[in-house]
């Protein structure tokens, strides 16, 4: 599958990437996408966690280093679509940036992307960065400035890319069961709040499938989670159909 090519349907593709596989969203998402006909490849940095991901449902793990270009291009190599939760664990660094996989992780992950032809990207993003910064109280911001700039860099980096694309900034991460029901913006000032990791994951996985998705950059928090007044909100046709994913199973 070339990048000219828009898959209709899992049964279109016949390798995923999970980059960043072994984190809450990663995990959620090898869960969703278990049952679907693809091939599941997942990645972590740790051979410690091969077993975990393979139990959730990766058939493929890739122990790599996103900082190592080459670790990337294998990682990359024939998939057709690729989801992208990478994320800097909790430290220091979220406050003064520097050197972040949300970054130069991602950034690797395009050129390799790019290098395979792969026909779609999915990156979990943040609200809080960019135009989305009124979604984020001013001290969070600050808290994670380093890693909100580094996540619009990468988000610049994907759009400037050619790759066709889809851009899901949630709101606060939550372990709460799926509920279902998410409030979805566009255009950055519009909705703030939490949502599940679970919900995430299943907006992200019926991203490459959803006509609607392509080529756009949305802010996504549950109902249960909405913090203020929401704007700007839009209704994509979300591909739930396609991947299995009833109304059942997104109720807690």
């Amino acid at each position: 599958m070339t990048e000219s090519d828009s898959p209709d349907n899992p049964d279109d593709v016949d390798r995923v990437l999970i980059a960043g596989a072994s984190g809450g969203t990663g995990t959620e998402l090898l869960s969703v996408l278990r049952p679907t006909e693809p091939i599941v490849r997942g990645t972590t940095r740790s051979h410690a966690n091969v077993e975990t991901l393979e139990r959730h449902g990766a058939d493929e793990v890739v122990v790599a280093d996103f900082f190592e270009p080459r670790d990337v291009v294998e990682a990359v190599r024939d998939c057709d679509v690729v989801y992208c939760a990478l994320g800097t664990p909790p430290s220091y660094r979220h406050t003064v940036g520097g050197r972040l996989v949300d970054r130069t992780g991602v950034s690797n992950l395009v050129t390799a992307a790019l290098s395979e032809e792969v026909s779609h990207v999915v990156y979990e993003s943040a609200i809080g960065v960019g135009r989305s910064k009124a979604g984020l109280s001013l001290p969070a911001r600050l808290l994670i400035r380093g890693s909100l700039r580094a996540k619009g860099d990468a988000e610049a980096v994907l759009r400037r890319s050619g790759l066709e694309y889809t851009i899901v900034r949630p709101g606060r991460l939550t372990n709460a069961p799926p509920r279902g029901d998410v409030l979805v913006g566009e255009g950055g000032d519009s909705v703030s709040g939490s949502i599940p990791r679970a919900d995430v994951a299943r907006i992200m996985a019926a991203a490459p499938f959803t006509p609607d998705a392509r080529n756009r950059t949305f802010e996504v928090v549950s109902r249960d989670g909405l913090s203020g007044t929401p704007t700007n909100l839009v209704h994509p046709d979300w591909a739930f159909d396609e991947l299995d994913i009833t109304e059942e199973q997104l109720r807690p």
